[in-house]
């Protein structure tokens, strides 16, 4: 397993998104924490296409620092409209997105699943900025399907994840509170829909723990189609982002769970609204690193032998 820095790191110190200036200087921050792997986001059309227009100078700053780029994040929730022509154009958007991910080497490509089409009254998720601990109202409009909204998110889901593996990419959707997909079982439900063995599972274990799962169990339902964790801490209350080992999330399970399933990919730092962000990633970073340490240690044969 390997660790790499999320692009939430970059999003708590310069906004949603960071300028592509910023964006070049966050870069830099990465590497200097110690990270040798970071994500990249294009959020929504004017930051992607930006993105894409500096995408030979952000490959060469990558080069120079020693980075390698591991996942692409496009944030285009016109990816589930219901408006079939929104959505069309939003997927040509993630063509571009795939491209990017392509010319930066990133094994995969993520989307997310975006909140239902209904009214939210003061705080829709993650909208305009991303924020944790958010209570979210909501009125009901007349007209209203799920069962529309869902048809919508497979279709969408569908199109990109067609696209990724024509790209030779693997599509990957982190389950978030307050989105459609948000927990563990919807996302399995979405999986069985799609029928893709491309598509599969960001583990976010911040989202998820403070949606009450039992992270071993998520573990075991997801098993190999599970590509990419996100790893933050809370209390199980809300979906704080603290550095791992601030909380009550059982590392040590979750990532013995991730070994006997065979997962060998990135375990990205995902620390965000915290004061301390700098000490915080360095310390997540260190107690994650020193997990799988523990796990490799008493799985091998001479730590079984020792513990005897």
């Amino acid at each position: 397993m390997k660790i790499n820095c999320c692009w939430l790191y970059a999003i708590n110190k310069y906004g949603y998104p960071p300028s592509i200036q910023d964006t070049h200087r966050v870069l830099g921050e990465m590497a200097a924490l110690g990270f040798d792997a970071v994500e990249l986001e294009g959020v929504r059309e004017e930051n992607l296409r930006a993105v894409y227009a500096a995408r030979a100078d952000l490959r060469l700053r990558c080069a120079d620092l020693g980075l390698r780029m591991m996942n692409f994040c496009p944030v285009l929730p016109d990816l589930v409209s219901t408006d079939s022509a929104r959505r069309r154009h939003a997927l040509d958007l993630f063509k571009i997105a795939a491209e990017l991910a392509v010319y930066f080497e990133a094994p995969t490509v993520q989307v997310d699943s975006y909140a239902a089409p209904v009214e939210f009254v003061r705080h829709r998720p993650y909208d305009d900025v991303v924020e944790f601990k958010r209570q979210f109202d909501v009125r009901i409009p007349a007209g209203f399907s799920w069962e529309r909204a869902w048809g919508a998110l497979v279709d969408g889901v569908r199109a990109c994840v067609v696209v990724a593996r024509d790209a030779g990419l693997r599509l990957c959707l982190e389950p978030r509170v307050g989105e459609m997909v948000s927990n563990t079982d919807a996302l399995l439900r979405l999986m069985e829909q799609v029928g893709d063995s491309a598509f599969g599972a960001v583990l976010d274990t911040g989202h998820l723990h403070a949606q009450k799962e039992i992270l071993p169990l998520s573990v075991e339902k997801l098993g190999a189609r599970i590509f990419y964790v996100h790893a933050s801490d809370n209390d199980g209350r809300d979906n704080e982002h603290l550095a791992p080992g601030r909380g009550t999330v059982d590392w040590e399970a979750l990532i013995r769970g991730l070994r006997n399933h065979g997962f060998d990919g990135y375990i990205g730092i995902d620390v965000g609204g915290v004061p301390d962000l700098d000490a915080q990633y360095r310390e997540g970073y260190a107690y994650v690193r020193s997990i799988i340490k523990r796990v490799v240690v008493d799985d091998s044969p001479s730590g079984k032998e020792a513990a005897r």
